[in-house]
């Protein structure tokens, strides 16, 4: 884990529903909380190898209800719709924050193809 992707802040935003992760290197991110809940790095979520993907409909108008730390290199949240398995790395943050919105579009699209919704 590179120093530079330690968090100096973090903020939950329950109005707009946005975690905001502030990095030791200047960068900061606001994660919707329906991207990191269909972005979850549970086995619930990613399956236990590839393609065994399962896609998360319906996480429109999910809530953040806590985040309990996890050592000193990440955080677990737990989500409105009981969800809370996923443990989310400094570096995974970092790193939907950098693609959230390439990830965002392949969730828009996978929810089409799948004739599924966020609602």
């Amino acid at each position: 884990m590179s120093g530079e992707k330690i968090p100096t802040g973090i903020t939950l935003h329950q109005k707009s529903r946005v975690l905001e992760i502030a990095f030791a290197d200047g960068r900061t991110f606001r994660l919707p909380y329906e991207l990191l809940r269909v972005y979850s790095p549970s086995a619930e979520v990613r399956g236990h190898g590839a393609g065994q993907e399962v896609l998360q409909t319906g996480k429109r108008n999910v809530e953040i209800r806590s985040i309990e730390p996890v050592g000193s290199y990440a955080i677990q949240p737990s989500f409105s719709d009981g969800h809370g398995t996923g443990i989310y790395s400094w570096d995974y943050l970092y790193e939907l924050g950098e693609t959230q919105a390439e990830l965002w579009a392949q969730y828009l699209e996978k929810l089409k193809a799948a004739g599924a919704s966020r609602d």
